[in-house]
């Protein structure tokens, strides 16, 4: 099949199995499909995702983005011939003892994470996740690094440099932060009702520092701050342009949480959530684990401009070294040895 040359355009998908479809194939080949999104679903081992990510660089020109949830601990989608990776929190429990061990472990375990993708042909993953760790949260959790602002903002730092070394831009979530609504937005409409004072001395301060780090881009959270603006922080203006854009200076890309969320539901039915994504600020939206609600996206975002160019291609991999044959990846994996 020869490559279609076409701008990528704002949505990012998902596919169904570990090879391609036909089904899939027309909708990669859309014009308002921008990214691939890869779950545990696509993976069988190192071959089989290689050769499925190269498939995938092949139908479009310039070539979709790629990309997974791969945090480390209970969220790691590729397992076998990939390093374990541990909850982030466990790199919050070193800070506690050995703060700059942690810091320095932070960005070697980014840097084997972002050669191991890279080496099989995925671009970024979402990551870090810089939520605070209340403790109520329970689809947050282990997943946050500490409760200390100061701690996750150094922390989330380093994982940045770390994805950076290895060509990777990095993904800060959920913001202005998803730690203090207990409830769980795959699930509900979470609704944290502090006042934006407060928000922004404590849940604001890694995204601040990770943003002077070279942050390249954000997730905002389907949470509704009350106090701040009734709309979800994923489809407000004044989270994402007023305060992200606005009070932070974040210049990099701005992806949308998955829209098949209970938590985006509150504005109407996938193509009405995606066009408030996109009119608060976001640059690009995510849905997945739904086909045919795909194929009512696509439809409703056929006349919608492309992806800003920049902002996608800051995302993508640089560089074509495998990194996992470095002095610094054999140096990186001393490191996760002795977290574990």
């Amino acid at each position: 099949m020869r490559k279609l040359r076409l701008p990528l355009g704002p949505a990012v998908i998902d596919v169904v199995g570990p090879t391609l479809t036909d089904e899939d194939r027309n909708r990669l080949r859309h014009p308002a499909a921008g990214g691939v999104i890869l779950f545990s679903r696509n993976y069988e081992n190192p071959e089989q995702l290689s050769s499925l990510t190269t498939e995938i660089a092949r139908l479009r020109d310039p070539e979709l983005l790629l990309c997974a949830d791969h945090e480390g601990g209970r969220v790691q989608r590729f397992r076998e011939g990939f390093s374990a990776i541990p909850p982030m929190r466990t790199l919050g429990r070193l800070w506690d003892r050995d703060a700059a061990a942690a810091r320095e472990t932070a960005r070697a375990i980014a840097y084997i994470a972002g050669a191991e993708l890279a080496a099989h042909g995925v671009d970024f993953s979402f990551a870090p996740v810089l939520d605070l760790d209340y403790g109520g949260s329970s689809v947050i959790g282990d997943r946050a690094l500490h409760f200390d602002p100061t701690a996750v903002g150094a922390l989330g730092a380093c994982i940045v440099k770390g994805f950076a070394d290895a060509g990777m831009g990095a993904v800060g979530k959920h913001f202005p932060g998803h730690g203090y609504a207990e409830a769980d937005s795959h699930v509900a409409v979470p609704r944290d009702e502090r006042k934006f004072a407060e928000i922004a001395k404590k849940d604001l301060v890694p995204f601040r520092a990770t943003i002077e780090a070279g942050l390249a881009a954000v997730m905002p959270a389907h949470v509704i701050y009350g106090q701040v603006d009734q709309e979800p922080a994923g489809y407000s203006k004044h989270w994402l342009q007023e305060v992200l854009r606005g009070k932070l200076g974040f210049q990099g890309i701005i992806f949308s949480d998955d829209l098949s969320m209970e938590g985006a539901s509150v504005v109407g039915g996938v193509p009405e959530r995606a066009r408030a994504a996109l009119a608060a600020g976001c640059d690009m939206v995510l849905l997945c684990n739904d086909p045919a609600g795909q194929e009512l996206l696509l439809d409703s975002l056929k006349d919608v401009p492309p992806a800003n160019s920049n902002r996608v291609e800051r995302m993508r991999k640089k560089g074509g070294r495998d990194l996992r044959k470095s002095v610094a990846y054999r140096e990186s994996q001393e490191l996760l040895k002795n977290l574990a």
